[in-house]
């Protein structure tokens, strides 16, 4: 064929832009739109597999100038045997054409999961991870697993090689230019890509493959439907329960509950009659989320709704901080005064008294991330028999012999509560986990709890 008339396929910013189709073949591809301003045809990147598919299938010969890669041959280092549900995650997922998601409790190996699939795929890969703590986690892994040089985009460091670990932020900034160097996609707690803005990470891709690894696909907005789009349906599940005692350690969790002073009860019952009157006076029902961004919004405009908010965040702040919760922590820290030990509580003031008090470690968003190394080492070390953390350690800490959680406090989601116990369950020798949920009686807390608790974990 003439190469004037020949089919041409570039990646532009994220797009891929087809040069010399007709319109009449376009119409058999309908992801394809015309672009009145280069006369040309464009898609999103995610279409790749699909363009290319679908040029092939209508016989239209096409040079494709998209794609900047090449396979591999790689050949794992890792001379770890897979467990059988490691196996039949891999299996299942190569069936569906090497899309989809992948779900298994935390600490089940989810990481070794991937090593697996990059070996069989052959292809060069862009791990995407939430934070920079797990970039540098999974940098160690895959350079010690595959024996490559493994790149790493986050934190300060820019450098790609055929297997590249980063930052869900740091691949938003940089999609344009990395959306045609990888044919294989692995999305670590990949709850976090349906976002509006993270989205565009998957969309801005040409890879073929991908694979999504989380603990809780579930999210509050109900996005985790876009998963399918974005990565590939839902290809394997676990749940705790299933592989606990076997692949997980045995654990039991309890409820301890608190009841405020009378000073704290006083306080706290003056300070939600404000908030709740202002609410009914309103007609704002906070379980729904425009009623909650209603509330702010109106916080931010009149002294009325500025005063019943901040009533709103003394009651929460009084039943997260009461003082017999740090009567119940002093009890538990002595009763597992040789256990490595995980402290979850509700915000950083709380973080901090908790350290002066007890002489604990705190790890928050304010830690620098070489303290927050230098710390978390030495508790896997056992230096440290205990941490106290708010969100921060919520994904992606790694200590095998913690096996004692002490929930303060914490938000009403059940990815949250599912990811704190999680974090005590990596099977290590004859470990049995606990996790402590401690509550303030007769407030909002009680409901919150059991929220966070509708998991089939806790229903054992």
């Amino acid at each position: 064929m003439d190469e004037i008339n020949l089919v041409t396929i570039t990646f532009h910013e994220g797009t891929l832009v087809v040069n010399g189709l007709s319109q009449d073949l376009n119409q058999n591809l309908p992801f394809l739109l015309p672009d009145p301003r280069t006369k040309n045809f464009r898609c999103e990147a995610i279409y790749y597999r699909a363009l290319i598919q679908g040029l092939v299938s209508l016989k239209i010969v096409f040079k494709d100038s998209a794609k900047l890669y090449q396979n591999q041959e790689w050949v794992t280092k890792d001379v770890r045997q897979p467990f059988p549900y490691q196996l039949e995650a891999l299996e299942s997922w190569w069936s569906k054409k090497s899309r989809g998601v992948v779900v298994l409790p935390t600490g089940t190996g989810k990481t070794f999961l991937a090593v697996l699939a990059i070996i069989r795929m052959q292809r060069p890969t862009l791990v995407v991870t939430p934070t920079i703590d797990l970039m540098n986690q999974w940098h160690t892994v895959l350079t010690a697993s595959l024996g490559v040089p493994v790149g790493m985009m986050g934190g300060g460091t820019h450098e790609i090689h055929d297997v590249t670990v980063t930052t869900y932020d740091s691949a938003h900034i940089h999609l344009a230019k990395w959306g045609n160097k990888f044919g294989f996609l692995v999305f670590d707690e990949c709850h976090h890509l349906p976002g509006s803005v993270y989205s565009n990470i998957a969309i801005g891709s040409i890879a073929p493959f991908r694979l999504g690894l989380t603990a809780t696909p579930e999210r509050t907005d109900g996005n985790e439907t876009m998963l399918e789009h974005l990565i590939g349906p839902f290809v394997f599940r676990k749940e705790i329960g299933e592989l606990a005692g076997s692949y997980l350690a045995s654990y039991e969790s309890e409820i301890i509950h608190v009841d405020l002073s009378e000073d704290e009860k006083l306080d706290y019952e003056n300070a939600r009659k404000v908030y709740r009157d202002y609410l009914v006076k309103r007609g704002i029902n906070l379980r729904d989320p425009s009623g909650w961004q209603r509330f702010l919004a109106e916080s931010s405009r009149f002294q009325e709704a500025k005063k019943a908010y901040d009533a709103f965040r003394l009651q929460k702040k009084i039943a997260l901080h009461s003082k017999a919760k740090i009567d119940v922590l002093e009890n538990l820290l002595l009763k597992h005064a040789n256990d490595p030990c995980i402290i979850f509580a509700g915000d950083n003031s709380m973080v901090y008294a908790i350290s002066r008090r007890f002489l604990i470690p705190a790890v928050t968003h304010e830690t620098k991330a070489k303290e927050r190394k230098q710390t978390l080492d030495k508790f896997k070390s056992g230096e440290y028999l205990a941490v106290v953390t708010n969100k921060v350690l919520n994904e992606g800490v790694d200590v095998p012999s913690a096996g004692v959680g002490i929930v303060l406090s914490g938000s009403g989601t059940v990815r949250e509560h599912v990811q704190r116990l999680g974090r005590i369950l990596r099977k290590y020798k004859d470990k049995r986990a606990i996790l402590y949920e401690v509550i303030s009686r007769n407030t909002s807390e009680e409901l919150t709890s059991k929220r966070r608790r509708e998991h089939d974990a806790y229903r054992k």
